[in-house]
């Protein structure tokens, strides 16, 4: 097999490895769904990221009490972080915020929501906030 064909095999789409990436990636894409519409506030995490340190004290601090994933503590964390930057479209994929099994965002998109004042309405609506 020369160069060529052994490049062109590695790379084929329809290779059992390629196959195999593609349904784990669902898999986890169809796991982080699944998390993120279990509770009215799902912050996904990293233990030591200090913006996920921040995000946390940010709904605590408002009296919501969100469920945490934290990535670095499951076995599969590193495929759901990669899921996570597909959905969010950015290298940056921690803390990354569902409120009502909906997408909010990453840091950036929350705190802007936070800002504006459309925060409080989602948090409302999702059953997280009763004030």
């Amino acid at each position: 097999m020369n160069q060529e064909t052994m490049m062109h095999y590695q790379m084929d789409p329809s290779s059992w490895s390629y196959c195999m990436r593609v349904m784990n990636m669902e898999d986890q894409m169809e796991r982080v769904i699944r998390l993120a519409s279990k509770s009215a506030v799902v912050i996904f995490s990293i233990s030591s990221c200090c913006m996920c340190h921040a995000m946390k004290t940010l709904f605590c601090g408002m009296g919501v009490n969100p469920n945490v994933v934290e990535l670095d503590e499951d076995p599969k964390g590193k495929e759901m972080e990669k899921a996570l930057m597909r959905l969010v479209g950015n290298s940056t994929s921690v803390p990354v915020v569902f409120i009502g099994g909906k997408l909010v965002g990453t840091m950036d998109r929350v705190l802007a929501s936070h800002i504006n004042g459309t925060l409080v309405p989602l948090l409302k609506d999702a059953g997280a906030l009763w004030l």
